[in-house]
């Protein structure tokens, strides 16, 4: 009993949760009916409250975290449904624009591999996240062996696309033309969930692209039969390797690989490869410059060809390849990507000399098409969980799916997605490392960098306008007031139609103002006019879809919302003076005041 009134006497103001192993030791301590508290020199106040505090025992059962320690509230976490079932909008899309004998065996097999990737794909895909690939340079006896190690769930991956015909879909051609659809809608859904698997399927999809364009035969033959297997055992996956160490943008200048011809046809490549994506995968195609027998090598992209070639010979061991590291990435951790030494790689020309980049072109397209079907599902995930989490968390009183402004943010992320936006919909839960939240935005960082920056993207498109001295634009603007003939005789989308043809007018008016100024004015407005082109041709994919006779309110009120921003910011931006000697000379300053560049001294 004294060791119970030393413990209370020297704590009066004591709470639960202050210490719990001494708040535990008085608990178990023998009661006495009445307390002594000798030696101790208590104001009434404490003494009071030392009373309560002992009378508060009787009751302790009944007070939270006096033995729990937790507290008893657990907020319920939100849950991925049938991706495919939950998506109305998808549904509506694929009942408009498929007949209707494929659209019902496309949605069934939607369906079904919908209730698969929640019930399995989803738990994988955050196993890889949670299990990164690693690099053993040598075995236990010290030899090199460069062997990358991935989780038993990222093989399982593998197993599934080959399984899912998510390569195979597009080329065997099941639905003629509708084929492409089916793996685009299959893709959106599995995206979120594939632990980036997306990663290396989108370079096999290249790849496949590339064989089939060139002629199937000879080894592509083996390679084309491989990567669109549904073969778990047969199935290839292939890599992508053009970027060297001076980037992978600009491949014309940056490309040092070498190729040296053998007496039997076939080329032995040497260079160093900076960033190789799926590094594990089973081929790849890549860009090398043919060395001569005096040791000369054409320059420029004129000089550069396309070679395919086995990661591993027939009897497992590296074809001539050195993995030096594996690269520490901010996100799509679950993908290993490395550098590589090429020390007399055994490989194929499967292009004419000096056609390289023409000839890995449809890979550049086939990839860039699965950056976007990545981004839009990512997004749409996330607003799917927000959605799903909206209608179970409680704030002031209320579930968060009944405050007007939550919905608000909501409905113009349905808009303008941003996944950065969307983990704000989660608070506090969606900056943990834990709830896997944070790795969508990681992982979607990438698609910004992985096919070209914006900027590159941008010029690009620049150059295929000059290339094809306006025909280009000409076709783009054609096909838009093609997709708004139905809807401007719909009267809830007159207006929104209108600011569609203004916008497009608007750009026209700016093609001929900026045609007189130079080729500055023209590299300064190249991201706004990219993005000017992707605002009014997503204007007119809203427009078309909300003017078929089974559009629903909110696909009338998404095309509205869209239509009422600023759909061509290039010409805005141009009006206002930012794309003139002047701008580009102040927005060095800007960047650089106080900065010795500006003082010459660099």
């Amino acid at each position: 009993m004294f060791c119970r009134v030393r413990l209370v006497s020297h704590l009066p103001t004591w709470s639960p949760g202050t210490n719990d192993k001494l708040w535990k030791l008085r608990c178990l301590l023998p009661r006495c009916p009445k307390l002594s508290y000798r030696g101790a020199k208590m104001s009434a106040g404490q003494s009071q409250k030392a009373e309560t505090w002992d009378k508060g025992t009787l009751q302790e059962l009944k007070v939270p975290f006096a033995r729990t320690e937790i507290g008893t509230f657990f907020q319920e976490q939100p849950r991925i449904g049938n991706q495919y079932l939950e998506d109305a909008f998808l549904q509506r899309y694929l009942k408009t624009h498929l007949p209707s004998q494929v659209l019902e065996k496309v949605s069934l097999d939607l369906e079904r591999f919908g209730a698969r990737v929640t019930a399995e794909i989803d738990s994988l895909g955050r196993e890889c996240e949670l299990n990164p690939p690693a690099l053993q340079h040598y075995d236990a006896w010290g030899r090199r062996v460069d062997h990358i190690v991935t989780c038993p769930a990222w093989k399982r991956m593998k197993e599934i696309a080959a399984e899912e015909g998510l390569i195979a879909e597009a080329y065997e051609r099941k639905y003629s033309i509708w084929s492409r659809v089916q793996q685009v809608a299959k893709l959106y859904l599995y995206a979120p969930s594939a632990g980036l698997f997306t990663c290396p399927l989108a370079m096999t999809d290249g790849a496949a692209k590339v064989i089939e364009s060139l002629g199937i035969s000879g080894p592509l033959a083996k390679a084309f039969g491989h990567l669109t297997s549904r073969d778990p055992k047969k199935f290839w996956t292939s890599g992508q390797w053009m970027t060297e160490r001076k980037g992978g943008s600009d491949v014309a200048s940056g490309t040092e690989s070498v190729a040296r011809e053998q007496p039997d046809g076939t080329y032995c490549l040497y260079g160093f490869k900076w960033f190789t994506s799926a590094t594990d995968s089973d081929m790849a195609l890549t860009l090398a410059r043919i060395m001569e027998a005096q040791g000369r090598v054409e320059q420029g992209s004129k000089g550069l060809s396309l070679f395919f070639l086995e990661v591993r010979d027939k009897e497992g061991k590296l074809n001539g390849i050195e993995v030096q590291r594996l690269k520490e990435k901010l996100g799509t951790r679950q993908v290993p990507t490395a550098e590589l030494l090429l020390d007399g790689s055994k490989a194929h020309r499967i292009s004419a000399e000096g056609r390289g980049v023409a000839s890995i072109a449809n890979m550049l397209t086939i990839t860039r098409i699965h950056n976007v079907i990545f981004a839009v599902a990512a997004m749409r995930r996330v607003i799917n969980l927000a959605r799903e989490y909206a209608g179970k968390r409680v704030v002031f009183g209320k579930l968060i799916k009944d405050h007007p402004l939550h919905m608000q943010t909501m409905a113009r992320l349905e808009a303008i997605a941003v996944i950065s936006e969307g983990l704000e919909c989660f608070g506090g839960q969606g900056y943990m490392e834990d709830t896997g939240l944070p790795g969508a935005l990681r992982d979607a960082q990438v698609l910004t960098i992985w096919e070209g920056t914006t900027n590159i993207l941008s010029l690009d498109v620049l150059r295929s306008l000059a290339k094809s001295q306006g025909q280009v634009l000409a076709a783009f603007c054609s096909g838009v007031q093609g997709k708004l003939a139905l809807a401007s005789s719909i009267s809830e989308l007159e207006s929104s139609v209108q600011l569609l043809q203004d916008a497009l007018h608007r750009l026209g008016q700016f093609t001929q103002r900026v045609g007189s100024k130079g080729a500055v004015a023209m590299e300064l407005a190249a991201r706004d006019f990219a993005y000017t082109l992707a605002r009014i041709y997503t204007g007119a994919l809203l427009l078309e879809h909300a003017a078929q006779p089974d559009a629903s309110s909110t696909d009338t009120y998404a095309a509205q919302r869209w239509c009422k921003q600023d759909l061509c910011p290039v010409d805005s931006e141009e009006k206002a003076g930012y794309y003139d000697d002047k701008a580009a000379s102040m927005d060095t300053y800007l960047v650089y005041e106080g900065n010795p560049v500006l003082k010459g001294k660099l």
